[in-house]
């Protein structure tokens, strides 16, 4: 049985992708080192260190440098954060979070990013969840369950009466290991292992009756 619903943030409930993607550039950039929207797909769902570690492939810079390169990349993204307004966040995915709440599902956010309150806060969602788990939380990022177990345990649910929905396999890796059941959206319905794909959030109404 369904009682509640954990929901990755970036690429789910709205998409802040090519902030991202315009960060990391200007750091490649700036570092002279080749960064396209190709190898921007492998860093979804994966930390920011993590992403750095890709972005700086075949270059070795010492882990001083590497940590002044995150603050920097974090520091563009934010200021890009900026610039979002509640108009990001879609009706149809609106209209899912209400409809589940009204249904008694407990919701909750799951998300490796350290930034995910400032951006909920932008769009007016800040209050809209049970529960929020991020990467302010966690010492391990996904394809680790941490953040999902943290997530599940705030809201007092065990990870089986839990559907987490992710956009990358990173996430459905996370879901699989922690023993949720896995809901795919976006380039995650390719994953193998999701028990359930979705196009749009309220798919998600089909599944939770």
């Amino acid at each position: 049985m369904i009682r509640g619903v954990i929901f990755d943030l970036d690429g789910v409930i709205l998409s802040t992708d090519d902030f991202h993607y315009q960060a990391w550039k200007k750091l490649a950039d700036r570092l002279k080192i080749p960064f396209d929207r190709e190898k921007n797909n492998r860093l979804r769902g994966v930390s920011r260190m993590a992403s750095l570690d890709i972005v700086l492939e075949g270059y070795t810079f010492s882990e001083e440098e590497k940590l002044a390169f995150a603050e920097e990349k974090n520091n563009t993204y934010r200021v890009l954060l900026n610039t979002l307004t509640p108009e990001f966040v879609n009706n149809d995915v609106r209209d899912t979070l209400d409809e589940l709440k009204s249904r008694g599902i407990k919701i909750a956010i799951g998300s490796s990013s350290k930034n995910t309150k400032l951006i909920l806060s932008r769009v007016g969602l800040l209050n809209a969840f049970n529960a929020i788990a991020d990467g302010t939380d966690i010492k391990n990022s996904k394809p680790d369950p941490e953040v999902f177990l943290i997530a599940a345990q705030r809201i007092g649910l065990e990870p089986k009466e839990c559907i987490v929905v992710e956009d990358a396999f990173a996430g459905i890796d996370a879901a699989v290991a922690g023993g949720f059941v896995p809901v795919a959206i976006g380039d995650a319905c390719a994953h193998k292992k999701a028990k359930y794909r979705i196009t749009v959030l309220s798919d998600l109404l089909k599944i939770v009756e």
